[in-house]
């Protein structure tokens, strides 16, 4: 029997994160009557216990300070995004979004359904990970106290975050990692340059290390840095769309699922964990329903690190590009070039007192022509002050599939840090 409270609208989105509220959002401008489900604070994680918050305490001189600026900037920011999803085609609904079939949430109904449920902390499956010492990002964002001794598992983007932080407040940290070498999606090279530097400001890094037991760890607090997992939900199997539990919704390149209508962007699908991959997932998805083309490069995806100083990246690593040229039966290098450059030379980073720092630029070699004529840029990985600006540029530039030849034609202002991207082309 129908319910006769059912709504019927044009999409519902279930979860009101960066890729929620911005599918809403894009949505209602063009036209589309918009329910939105969100049973915490609207943002998601990244606003509320993630992405902001760490950023927050990344500039803050102490840890009393980042508390306090930590609770005004997200405040503010969530009256932003209250703000976005006031638009008149949008009704946000604040509870959990739950499937009664494939085309209905709820009291609602849509021939169009976009999951963004986001992430949950992954833990390690030890004996004694209820130790009341342990806690995840979200803990740690919420001590009251600064701990003297913090062990941190895991020396990926959040740990190492949390761990130039926490250092800087003062804590005598340790980071424990069951790998040869920090942040695995960061060229080697420079993941190693970085780890020795943090090393020297302090921070003890044990490598190649397997965690047994909690209680073997000398710390007063203990962060699980062990990555995230999608937030699978039990009424997703009402929906019919396929779905695994560690790796999160199946999706195409348009984000959707096997079922016609029914769309997964942002963590949930697993693919590319990152805040902006979500926001412009959520454009491709609205695209598709609406029957627009877009120009979106999802193979194309820069990323930072925001430890002191930052690091960066876009595109493979050395180390896959070498793998790449060993498949192909090519001499190992040969189907790239690598250019680097060094803050130290540049005049803005030695005015600034930031010489940490490198940069690497893989390119094609001349043999193999690009859209231009020249060397297509395959990417580029750095470490240092604003590398994330610089990694940006680059990526733009390989999303109109620049050449080497028309990058060294570009004006750069001086002095300026991105006078160090010039400078690895020529």
């Amino acid at each position: 029997m129908k319910n006769e409270k059912m709504t019927i609208v044009d999409l519902i989105v279930i979860g009101a994160g960066p890729g929620g509220y911005r599918a809403a959002e894009y949505a209602a401008k063009q036209g589309l009557k918009v329910i939105i489900f969100e049973d915490g604070d609207v943002g998601g994680t990244c606003l509320n216990i993630g992405c902001i918050p760490t950023k927050t305490y990344v500039h803050s001189a102490s840890f009393a300070e980042a508390r306090e600026r930590m609770a005004t900037v997200v405040s503010q920011l969530r009256a932003g995004v209250e703000g976005i999803l006031s638009h008149p085609n949008i009704t946000l609904v604040r509870e959990k979004g739950v499937f009664v079939d494939a085309h209905t949430v709820g009291d609602y109904s849509a021939k169009n359904i976009i999951i963004a449920t986001g992430s949950s902390t992954k833990l390690l499956p030890l004996p004694d990970i209820d130790d009341p010492r342990v806690v995840d990002s979200t803990g740690l964002l919420a001590l009251a106290c600064l701990p003297k001794r913090l062990a941190i598992i895991g020396a990926g983007v959040i740990g190492m975050e949390f761990a130039s932080v926490f250092h800087c407040f003062g804590s005598e940290v340790t980071v424990i990692e069951y790998l040869k070498e920090c942040l695995p999606a960061l060229d080697s090279d420079i993941a190693k340059r970085l780890r020795k530097l943090l090393e020297k400001q302090g921070i003890t890094f044990k490598m190649k290390t397997a965690v047994q037991n909690l209680a073997d760890i000398d710390a007063d607090v203990i962060l699980m840095a062990t990555g995230r997992k999608p937030r699978i939900q039990s009424d997703f199997a009402k929906a019919g769309f396929e779905y695994d539990e560690r790796k999160g919704i199946a999706v195409d390149e348009n984000f959707e699922t096997t079922v016609k209508g029914i769309y997964a962007i942002g963590d949930v699908n697993g693919l590319q964990m990152l805040a902006h991959a979500a926001e412009m997932q959520a454009v491709r998805a609205v695209n598709h329903i609406l029957g627009k083309q877009d120009g979106i490069r999802f193979d194309i995806m820069p990323a930072a690190i925001f430890t002191t100083p930052e690091a960066a990246c876009v595109g493979p690593t050395e180390d896959q590009l070498k793998a790449a040229s060993a498949a192909n039966g090519s001499a190992v290098g040969s189907s790239y070039e690598c250019r680097k450059a060094f803050w130290r030379a540049n005049g803005k980073a030695q005015s600034m007192g930031e010489t940490e720092g490198m940069l690497k630029l893989f390119v094609s070699p001349p043999s193999q022509e690009g859209a231009g004529g020249g060397s297509l840029i395959l990417g580029c990985h750095a470490y240092g002050t604003h590398s994330a600006d610089i990694v940006q540029e680059v990526s733009a530039l390989m999303c109109r599939e620049t050449t080497l030849e028309q990058l060294r034609d570009i004006i750069h202002i001086h002095p300026t840090l991105s006078e160090i991207l010039k400078a690895a082309v020529d």
